[in-house]
């Protein structure tokens, strides 16, 4: 059964931006009040360079998915924000899935169900991070999602990429008719970029219909040196604005004092990928209200 108002992120290739988009829309959420927990299943464990948080093995998660208790969880990772943290020992799940599924046990998708059960319903929003190539890691959050976004960036790989997903989506509905895709975003495209941009929406709307999943009018833009402080320092996009903008106060101190500036952010100015994220969190959430209602309506229908 999928969980009320959970959307995973997920893509077919690695590389195209799924789990900082997953930490700074969670970010963005709880910093609006929303009660937010980010559920991460990718075994590389990469939110935590994100969010800024001490990387973790993942052997807490797997002992849940084996046991069906409660995952652990790292709460306060920021206000209103909470981390089912992973890490490398969750890549043992195929072969732990492999033996118990030869035995007749249950499939993992059933498992995450369980487990998750135990905490979803503290939450107002559960976004899910996912691994680029784990199929049943994928199926399995698929299984227990309300929603799917996939983000892409310009290049062939990742176009192809978005059609595994579509393939994986079209799979993960049978045993989850409630899954719905909540659209594809654009990342990591170029500012003046407009034709490559109007290329590839043609490209994603020939892979997957548009009226079937829309394209997010949002795009997020190219800012590597951006990327590059988010990750280092475990800011999100909208409080590197604030760093680089009170480092900019700092540094023009210390020139009024003939001072050499002290080392700092790469990133002068992150005003604009903030504004990205903050107009990609406004569209994802009204996306996740219609879908929610649509699901209403058909309950409703249904049950007559």
């Amino acid at each position: 059964m999928a969980i009320r108002n959970s959307l995973a992120v997920t893509q077919g290739k690695g590389g195209v931006g799924k789990t900082t988009v997953v930490a700074n829309l969670a970010g963005l959420f709880a910093n609006a009040g929303y009660r937010v927990l980010v559920g991460e299943f990718d075994p590389q464990g990469n939110l935590a360079r994100d969010f800024g948080y001490e990387p973790v093995d993942g052997m807490a998660l797997l002992s849940a998915l084996i046991s069906g208790s409660p995952p652990p969880l790292l709460k306060g990772v920021r206000e209103n924000l909470d981390v089912i943290p992973a890490g490398a020992a969750l890549a043992d799940v195929a072969g732990m899935m492999l033996s118990r599924t030869s035995r007749g046990g249950e499939s993992l998708g059933q498992l995450l169900g369980k487990v998750l059960a135990h905490v979803a319903g503290d939450y107002d929003i559960v976004l899910f991070d996912t691994p680029p190539g784990d199929v049943i890691i994928v199926d399995a959050v698929l299984t227990c999602s309300s929603a799917v976004l996939i983000p892409t960036r310009a290049d062939d790989g990742s176009l192809d990429g978005l059609e595994r997903v579509a393939e994986r989506f079209a799979r993960a509905r049978e045993n989850n008719p409630e899954l719905r895709l909540a659209g594809m975003l654009l990342f990591a495209i170029g500012t003046r970029s407009v034709r490559l941009e109007e290329s590839v929406r043609e490209s994603i709307s020939e892979a997957i219909p548009g009226h079937i999943a829309p394209i997010f009018k949002t795009t997020i833009r190219h800012l590597e040196s951006a990327a590059a402080d988010a990750r280092k320092h475990g800011l999100l996009a909208h409080e590197l604005e604030g760093a680089t903008a009170s480092e900019k106060k700092d540094r023009l101190k210390a020139l009024r004092k003939k001072e050499k500036p002290a080392k700092g952010l790469l990133n002068r100015n992150a005003t604009g990928l903030a504004e990205d994220y903050e107009a990609l969190a406004a569209e994802v959430l009204h996306r996740m209200a219609q879908l929610a209602d649509e699901a209403a309506q058909t309950q409703e229908v249904t049950s007559v």
